[in-house]
């Protein structure tokens, strides 16, 4: 049984592995391209417009639930309004290009749209709720922000900082790729490997009829919610469990709500943005996250139903289209750099940039 489960688990490991590698390089590239100043003179004022724009931007960077904090409360101490700064708070960890990625290769391509969307959607209904809120009479405390390590992903308090980014273009480009392969893989590596065993062991040991008798409907959408949303797991990581949990027959809709929830926010986040914007704010917060997402997971089966497209069946068929040695080498690559001892020599090659270098 034990092998079994280590069978699938390695399975989605390398259908995995090669779109995993590709989003963190693509995030890497994201992060030196789209510096902190940038996006707080886009994000500035308020309303529709700038509630919008900030969920899309926040979208495709490659930052979690406590890595989006910082950045998120800088935004708006720089002048970004309560909306924008809560569309970006939520848009940044519900969604990246590396977890789009990782998407398209295990759930499939309408799954990973769906995902994506139903993130933007997300943080702008959420955004603008609490956009109708106002500030407490009080100044908000400006204390340096360090969130709870064991609410997030953040294993050090300096990770959770993005770090300065280099003025000229090839030390912004190292600083990128040094924050992705160094960063944010070893923020996501232990939440993606308890994914892809939770992944295999449900592939392996939990028959289809056992899910599905409650895998779906309202109840389990507001199940998923409950469980999601004060929990902390990664985009990334969320997404080998979506794939077992779809296998075991819970439908599309309750997986999407699972995937839009549980990277979103987290008990660390929901500390901070009440300390933050106060308690009303953060009551429509938690609202505008459950209702939105449990309404998106109700539309996709009622439309899933309506066409009868299987996601089931689309599930690794973009691991199909590539060959079994660039499987293999992406994730001898992934674990080597996950891996502090194997990856050792690499320091010479790839050394931490000074952020104060030009």
């Amino acid at each position: 049984m034990i092998l079994d489960i280590l069978k699938e688990t390695l399975g989605v490991a390398l259908t995995a592995a090669p779109w995993l590698l590709l989003g963190l390089l693509a995030a890497g590239a994201v992060k030196a391209l789209m510096p902190e100043t940038v996006l707080q003179r886009w994000l500035g004022g308020s309303g529709l417009a700038a509630t919008a724009r900030a969920a899309m931007i926040g979208a495709p960077l490659p930052l979690c639930s406590c890595g989006a904090i910082p950045t998120a409360l800088a935004l708006h101490r720089g002048g970004a309004g309560r909306g924008p700064t809560t569309a970006f708070l939520i848009g940044t960890p519900g969604v990246g290009v590396d977890s789009l990625a990782i998407s398209y290769a295990l759930l499939g391509p309408l799954m990973a749209v769906t995902r994506a969307l139903g993130a933007i959607v997300t943080a702008i209904t959420t955004g603008l709720l609490v956009g109708r809120t106002r500030a407490e009479s009080h100044a908000p405390d400006t204390t340096e922000v360090a969130p709870d390590n064991g609410g997030g992903c953040c294993g050090t308090d300096d990770r959770c900082t993005p770090p300065t980014t280099p003025d000229r273009l090839p030390a912004r480009l190292a600083a990128g790729l040094h924050y992705a392969f160094r960063d944010v893989l070893d923020d996501i590596r232990l939440w993606l490997v308890i994914g892809l065993l939770v992944a295999g062991a449900l592939l392996t040991l939990v028959p289809p009829a056992t899910l599905a008798a409650w895998g779906s409907g309202l109840p389990a959408m507001l199940m998923m919610a409950i469980i999601g949303i004060p929990m902390y797991l990664c985009a990334t990581a969320a997404t080998p469990i979506a794939v077992g949990l779809i296998a075991a027959g819970v439908s599309p809709g309750t997986v999407l709500v699972f995937l839009l929830a549980a990277p979103i926010t987290s008990l660390a986040t929901l500390g901070v943005f009440r300390r933050e914007l106060g308690t009303p704010a953060l009551i429509l917060y938690l609202t505008g996250i459950a209702v939105t997402t449990i309404a998106l997971g109700l539309a996709l089966d009622a439309g899933l139903a309506r066409t009868g497209v299987d996601v089931a069946t689309q599930m690794g068929t973009a691991g199909e289209l590539l060959p079994a040695w660039l499987e293999w080498t992406a994730l001898s690559v992934l674990v080597v750099l996950a891996t502090p001892i194997l990856r050792g020599p690499l320091n010479r090659l790839m050394p931490r940039p000074n952020p104060g270098s030009t």
